[in-house]
């Protein structure tokens, strides 16, 4: 018997295989936890599976992926679409704005069949949150869909504006969010490794959102630079979500009140951003309007 070859093969199985396991971990794990399984049988046939997913992937990231990176990179280039992903910023935009969209309408759906499951007005109010971002991103698909990027300012800009408008109306639904928080203990909740996960993909999607809208900025694109706007808008409420989530799995120790205070004053710092960023793309958008229909725009 090879145990070389076994133990090659076992450090190094197939990605549908790390697949696999990566979901399966990511499943069994919150599931052993919240049902208080620790001490079973079950429980200590997850966590070795899991442990072995952590030292597959880790293996892999570490020794197979920096190999591969150029390979899978030249082949995204070589194919057309690929291709232009990767070289086409209005393209790529494009591609964000409907993905974002269905994401969105997705949410919507799921908070409003959870309302009708508990009939809690949580999910209203993060239904009425996902409408405001769905509407936008709307919005922005059906003018990039009948428009190419940059063939009108003056649409692009009255497009922002309109934009910049609903976006102020994520601050009501901010607003409710906070008050419930604070005062009807409502919140998100993440068990196990999967508050890891989430923390991880929201410090991501934050500072990417914040890259973004300044290098779209420089493309001269309303547009473009409006959908950055909204998107980081929602990353910063997905920072909100992540900190309930934190205090709920590890503010047992913390006094209620200095848990309201942070929460109070994170939601009060976001809304401040997201009504500045309306009310400087609103200004920025009039001025430039104005300056179109007067033939000034250069």
């Amino acid at each position: 018997m090879d145990w070389k070859k076994i133990g090659k093969k076992l450090l190094f199985p197939p990605i549908w295989v790390m697949v696999l396991l990566t979901l399966f971990t990511a499943v069994t794990v919150p599931y052993v936890l919240i049902k208080n399984l620790s001490m079973s049988v079950l429980a200590y046939a997850v966590y070795v599976v899991a442990f072995y997913t952590v030292v597959v992937v880790t293996v892999f990231c570490v020794m197979v992926l920096p190999k591969r990176y150029q390979q899978i990179k030249q082949k995204i280039y070589d194919n057309p679409l690929g291709n232009r992903y990767m070289t086409d910023r209005a393209f790529r935009t494009k591609v964000s704005l409907y993905t974002s969209l269905g994401v969105n309408l997705l949410y919507v759906g799921i908070n409003l069949l959870s309302y009708w499951m508990n009939r809690s007005w949580w999910f209203v109010v993060l239904a009425c949150y996902y409408v405001i971002l769905s509407l936008m991103r709307f919005l922005l698909v059906g003018y990039v869909r009948r428009n190419e990027i940059g063939s009108s300012v003056l649409g692009e800009w009255k497009r922002a504006r309109m934009c910049a408008f609903i976006l102020l109306l994520v601050n009501l639904s901010l607003s409710g969010a906070v008050l419930m928080i604070l005062y009807q203990n409502r919140g998100y909740t993440y068990n196990g490794i999967l508050i890891y996960v989430m923390a991880a993909y929201t410090f991501y999607i934050t500072v990417h959102a914040i890259v973004d809208m300044v290098k779209y900025r420089k493309l001269g694109s309303p547009v473009l630079s409006t959908a950055k706007t909204v998107s980081l808008s929602a990353a910063l409420v997905s920072m909100l979500n992540l900190e309930t989530a934190m205090f709920a799995q590890f503010g047992a120790e913390m006094p209620v009140g200095d848990q309201r205070i942070m929460i109070a004053a994170t939601g009060g710092g976001i809304s401040v951003v997201v009504v500045t960023l309306s009310i400087l793309l609103i200004v920025k958008a009039t001025k430039e309007i104005r300056s179109c229909s007067h033939g000034t725009q250069r």
